[in-house]
């Protein structure tokens, strides 16, 4: 999964989403992940990464193999 796919997957769930994107391995298979959201706000930190890891319609751990996900509220 390219990093533009990635972003589209997070936009497309949180559309007032800030995000930063790192390819860790330089082989489009490993990220980190850094996204800012309202939708985040009041919402316990393990719930907020479901809500990512549901955005990304079943690809993780298939299409992509590993995502370090650091998610907050503005």
């Amino acid at each position: 999964m390219s990093a533009t796919e990635l972003e589209a997957y997070i936009l497309k769930a949180f559309p007032d989403a800030q995000i930063k994107i790192d390819d860790l391995a330089g082989d489009g298979d490993h990220y980190s992940c850094s996204i800012v959201s309202e939708a985040f706000r009041d919402v316990p930190r393990v719930r907020q990464h479901q809500l990512v890891y549901n955005a990304l319609e079943g690809h993780m751990g298939g299409k992509l193999h590993a995502l370090a996900l650091r998610t907050s509220a503005p």
